[in-house]
Formats: C-alpha cells, structure tokens, sequence
C-alpha cells in the first residue's frame, strides 16, 4: 500500500528545506546529494528518490531560490514611475541580513547557469522578467514627467539592472565600504543622473 499523497508531499517539503540549509550554508559548491541527505538526517537513497542527480538538484534549489526571493519581504513603491523604480533597485539590494545571503546564493548561482544550457535561459528568462519590471516603471517614470521622454526605456532598463547588480557585487565583497545606507545613497545618486 503506498503512503498517503500528503506524506509524500511532506517528505518533499521537507527535502526542499534540506536543499535549502545547505544551499545556503556551503553555496552550489557544496550542494551534493550525500550533504542534502546528511542535512535530512536520511540515507542517499532517499535523495535519490527525488532527485535523479547533481542537475536536477541544481535545479530544484535555483526554483527554491526563485520562490524564496518572491516570497521574502519587500519594499512597497509609495508611488509609480521613479519612487517605484527606485523601490524596484532597493529589493534588490543586499540592505538587510536576508537579503545579503540571498544576494551570495544568487551570485553563486551564476556560475552554475553559465555552464549548464537550460539553467542559462532559465537565468536569462529571470532577467528578462526583471527588467520588464524596470521597464514598466521607467515608461511610467517618462510618463509622468519624472525621465527624460526621447530617453529608450529599455536600454535604461538595462542600465538600471547593471548598475544594480554591480552594486550588489561590490556591497557583497566590500560590505564595509558598501553598507546599507550608502547602498541606498549611490542609488539616490545614479537616478538623480537619469532626471537630467
């Protein structure tokens, strides 16, 4: 007799929150099965069970990673156009404890998606999705008055995205010189370039 669906369903939760510890205590460097069984507390075997081998699980902990930013806790834009793109920049940033471990999780992933075909337009889609958000924002930002209206929204999209990531980088091995409040001041700054 085969377990209830439930059982199973709560068995695969919780390999999930196993691939999680150890995603974000040793990276994708150290995402292995035995280290996902060993956080379980459970053989290899049952691992296996739900993960063929090293790709799927790569590519189970990237959807983790994925559900986990949409779900964490967020900035509300008080306003549309450039108050919602300048929020768009801030919950990207590593401003908080969370989101600076999420930020090296997804750093880590780059790697990954670089050499593997499917997560790299997994990771390209992500990108695209958001600076589809930026853009939205901008185009309201031009809309408003608030961005240059001859200025392609796009190509800014892109640019706000660059300037974001880089930004990201450097908060993450420079946290230091690169501490939440100055984080959020280079940001005022950069959008303050795109007004003129």
């Amino acid at each position: 007799m085969s377990p209830p669906r439930t059982d199973h369903e709560a068995r695969r939760q919780d390999v999930s929150e196993a691939v999680w510890r150890v995603l974000a205590e040793h990276g994708f460097a150290g995402l292995t099965l035995r280290a996902v069984a060993a956080a379980l507390g459970a053989s290899t075997g049952l691992v296996t069970h739900y993960f063929a081998g090293k790709h799927e699980l790569i590519a189970h902990a990237l959807d983790i990673l994925e559900a986990r930013t949409q779900q964490r806790p967020r900035l509300r834009a008080p306003a549309a156009g450039l108050a919602a793109l300048r929020t768009h920049m801030l919950n990207i940033l590593p401003l908080t404890p969370e989101g600076a471990a999420m930020n090296r999780i997804w750093v880590a992933s780059w790697d990954v998606a670089l050499s593997d075909p499917a997560l790299f337009t997994a990771q390209t889609t992500r990108y695209e999705r958001i600076r589809a958000g930026l853009y939205t924002a901008i185009e309201d930002a031009q809309r408003l008055g608030e961005l240059p209206a001859q200025a392609d929204p796009r190509r800014l999209a892109t640019t706000v995205l660059s300037f974001t990531h880089g930004l990201v980088v450097q908060a993450l091995f420079d946290p230091e010189r690169f501490p939440p409040d100055h984080q959020v001041e280079l940001v005022d700054d950069f959008l303050a370039t795109l007004t003129r």
